[in-house]
């Protein structure tokens, strides 16, 4: 199916979003779980919205079921990034509404848009020292892939994969940790 789409053939868009919805609306949700209370993106908009990002009816040629899904992955990851961003600046004053200090939505939110922001940072200081590890670590964390599916996915053995997401997390904690990323 998805060579279909990568030849152009008509409707193979729409056969490969149909095929595929339930599982990227089931990875959106998992994505969703870790939000702050109140979040005003829903999983099916995550959905659309990273089709879209995807390519929409002109989706690129997908090596395999797995590079597919990485990269939907990649991109509800970044779509999550962005809307983090954009809560962020409003809170610093941009749309000039005040809040109350004790409205704890608000609080929730802070904290974990501020959390959302320093692992994305943190993962693109590992990607710029270790590719493979930021890899695995946006396959397993953001695409919601098992070792197997992840290590699959990047043509290394499972073992390898097990050692490099144990180094992975442990560098990132470290790096959030430490507040290097600001």
């Amino acid at each position: 199916m998805l060579q279909a789409v990568h030849q152009g053939q008509a409707d193979a868009a729409e056969q490969l979003l149909s095929a595929v919805y339930g599982e990227l609306r089931l990875m959106a949700r998992r994505k969703m779980a870790g939000e702050a209370p109140g979040h005003t993106l829903q999983a099916t908009a995550l959905v659309n919205e990273a089709w879209l990002r995807l390519g929409g009816d002109q989706q690129p040629a997908w090596a395999n079921r797995a590079h597919f899904f990485s990269a939907a992955g990649e991109a509800m990851r970044r779509i999550l990034i962005d809307q983090a961003r954009r809560r962020r600046s409003l809170r610093r004053g941009r749309d000039q509404d005040c809040a109350s200090l004790d409205d704890q939505p608000l609080a929730a939110a802070a904290v974990d848009d501020d959390r959302l922001l320093a692992v994305h940072e943190a993962l693109d200081a590992l990607a710029a020292e270790d590719t493979t590890g930021a890899d695995l670590v946006k396959l397993r964390y953001f695409a919601g892939m098992k070792m197997a599916e992840a290590a699959t996915a990047l043509g290394i053995p499972q073992r390898r994969a097990e050692r490099l997401w144990a180094y992975a997390r442990a560098w990132l904690r470290r790096k959030i940790e430490s507040g290097e990323n600001k």
